[in-house]
């Protein structure tokens, strides 16, 4: 256990800023399963910004990195974009 006043002070601190970092990752985590697991293009079109926003707001925390924001919130992207495409992936035809 710390003996200084200082240490036992950040300890504090840094308990009470790593259980409000877990309650944010852990909240975007879930509105990202739950945006996934959506089959509506309307709702999902409605859900969109408000993920994309707690996305945001943890890589603005530092409490996931910005590029990581940037990988998840493409993926989100792609996901609408299957949904608006009726549930397939759109290849691209090669021209010979």
């Amino acid at each position: 256990m710390a003996n200084h006043k200082s240490a036992i002070k950040r300890i504090r601190q840094s308990a009470k800023r790593r259980e409000r970092n877990r309650y944010f990752a852990k909240t975007m985590r879930n509105s990202i399963r739950d945006f996934k697991e959506l089959t509506d293009v309307s709702e999902a079109e409605q859900m969109l910004p408000d993920v994309v926003s707690k996305v945001d707001k943890v890589a603005k925390r530092n409490i996931i990195h910005k590029k990581k924001a940037n990988n998840l919130k493409s993926s989100l992207m792609k996901h609408l974009n299957v949904l608006k495409n009726g549930g397939e992936i759109k290849i691209q035809d090669e021209e010979e």
